[in-house]
């Protein structure tokens, strides 16, 4: 016979246990181990390694492809945290892509991360092209600065679309109705000098 106090206890030690493993499922994780690629593939074009913690991609201007550095696994709705600095070139934050077999690699959503005020504008490869371009006011409250590290939150959610650079909304979309899940990657633009950095990537599931 089952004691109904050992059974009572027994049904709280679950309770506890699937309440722990969904405050796990709601913490961000590591994307990038910081030791070096696993869990990511290049895509052809460029160079991609780790140097003390940092990733790093670099590309000759002779280099035509785009260079895509891309997560194995698949992601929907998620917060994203990363930093990055960029000495050279266009590069930018992928997320909700594909792979497709051409020059660029893939389609889908794109931060932009490059030399300019149109860091953390949001462009759709494959699709519509600039989707969002910050604003000058913008610009001017993230104090964004070429090779500086700077600090990048987006956050993926249904049709909700909200990129920060250094805590400063520089892309806001709302019921957006395009993709909804897909890689995530770091580009190297092809065509170009580049060299551009990333490290701290943290997840969190939505």
């Amino acid at each position: 016979m089952i004691n109904l106090n050992n059974l009572g206890l027994i049904f709280g030690l679950i309770l506890i246990v699937g309440s722990v493993a969904q405050a796990d499922d709601g913490e961000f994780k590591p994307l990038f181990n910081g030791r070096n690629l696993n869990g990511w593939e290049p895509t052809p074009g460029g160079n991609w390694e780790v140097k003390g913690g940092v990733i790093v991609g670099t590309s000759p201007k002779s280099e035509p492809r785009h260079g895509i550095l891309l997560t194995k696994k698949r992601f929907k709705d998620f917060v994203v945290k990363a930093k990055f600095r960029v000495l050279h070139g266009d590069s930018g934050f992928y997320f909700r892509v594909d792979r497709v077999k051409s020059g660029v690699s893939v389609h889908g959503f794109q931060v932009e991360v490059d030399e300019t005020d149109e860091t953390g504008g949001l462009y759709e490869t494959g699709g519509r092209g600039w989707v969002h371009q910050p604003t000058k006011d913008v610009a001017k409250k993230r104090a964004y600065k070429k090779g500086d590290w700077t600090d990048l939150e987006l956050t993926a959610k249904g049709g909700d679309i909200t990129v920060k650079i250094n805590g400063v909304v520089s892309t806001k979309l709302t019921n957006d109705k395009s993709r909804r899940a897909g890689h995530i990657g770091l580009q190297l633009h092809g065509g170009q000098v580049m060299h551009v950095e990333y490290k701290e990537i943290h997840i969190k599931s939505l």
